[in-house]
């Protein structure tokens, strides 16, 4: 298993992260343990949470995937361990989120009331990797790093990142934290796949310029890489199948991952992968790990018979030949995601 740095921090990290997001709703806790495990004995040491997981969101069950990795954290050695985190952005946008009575917000208030709360649920008195999971675009950025700020100086976190920022947000936070003398975002997690390359356009000049790592979520593309969607085919249990009979965000998100260019997009990679002899989801995973400005891919899976094609991608690296003929979908089928 490879390492490399988050940003211009001191930690350094796996290339395969673990994302958890799964558990507690489709995953229960005797099979996390079980995914968990296996990863760490890989030479995972990486793993991210949240405090709205798991999904969909809702406060039936929000909190419980950062009390099951609590629970699992106390079998490890906490040292041998980079756990991260998220406090919600607002609930006033695109997306209202399970915590708080959904008034949550990027101010001191929610973000110190989010950390106490999930240092509780995870039975840690710090957390490595602290990020906001998605951003508000006129809120003071001066508050938010200055209060995040506090956290590190009280040893509550290590690092700071984002989650789901622009370009544009991403500088704003990173001069806001120059003009303060401030703690700044080491890290960026974006959603970035074969099916969703928009991340290149403009936020990879921004990573690499500023020393910003993408710890990229959803290589896999929500799952749809695998090719379990192809053929009009809807597997049990599987997220967009319950999605796609929903209304609203949850909808309107399986349409994005799930529709006819992302389906054609898939077609042609399993058939590289196929011609290549490789799984499609060990393509994919190896494909997001070989960027310059990538840290660590967060892979997700909601069953423990999953987890072998994503560790099969930890040490291969893709062929020259083999990335032109990816990049050449990419051309062909522009933004399959919209």
């Amino acid at each position: 298993m490879q390492s490399r740095r988050l940003g211009k921090s001191a930690i350094h990290v796996s290339d395969i992260c673990m994302g958890t997001m799964t558990f507690g709703s489709q995953t229960d806790e005797a099979e996390a343990f079980r995914i968990l495990d296996r990863c760490f004995d890989e030479g995972i040491n990486f793993y991210d949470t949240a405090e709205g997981y798991p999904v969909p969101p809702d406060t039936k069950w929000v909190g419980r995937t950062e009390e099951i990795v609590g629970r699992w954290l106390k079998t490890k050695n906490r040292d041998a361990i980079i756990l991260a985190t998220k406090v919600s952005g607002p609930s006033h946008v695109w997306f209202k989120s399970p915590c708080r009575g959904g008034m949550t917000a990027l101010d001191r208030h929610n973000i110190r009331t989010a950390i106490e709360a999930s240092l509780t649920r995870l039975q840690t008195d710090y957390v490595d990797l602290y990020q906001t999971h998605w951003p508000d675009h006129d809120a003071p950025y001066d508050e938010i790093m200055d209060a995040l700020d506090e956290l590190v100086r009280e040893g509550k976190v290590r690092v700071l990142g984002c989650s789901n920022e622009t370009s544009w947000g991403l500088m704003k936070s990173l001069a806001a934290s120059e003009r303060l003398g401030v703690q700044r975002y080491h890290t960026i997690q974006n959603n970035f796949s074969l099916n969703n390359r928009r991340f290149e356009d403009e936020l990879a000049q921004v990573c690499r310029r500023e020393g910003v790592s993408l710890i990229p979520y959803s290589p896999l593309a929500g799952g749809v890489l695998s090719g379990k969607y192809q053929n009009g085919a809807r597997p049990e249990g599987a997220r967009f199948s319950r999605y796609l009979g929903m209304e609203g965000r949850q909808a309107a998100m399986g349409r994005r991952f799930v529709n006819d260019k992302s389906l054609a997009a898939t077609g042609r990679y399993l058939a590289i992968a196929e011609e290549h002899g490789l799984h499609p989801v060990t393509m994919a995973t190896a494909w997001s790990k070989q960027h310059d400005f990538v840290a660590s891919t967060i892979v997700g899976v909601s069953a423990y018979d999953q987890v072998d094609p994503i560790l099969a991608a930890k040490d291969l690296v893709l062929s020259d030949d083999l990335l032109k003929a990816l990049h050449k979908v990419g051309k062909d089928i522009l933004y399959p995601m919209g």
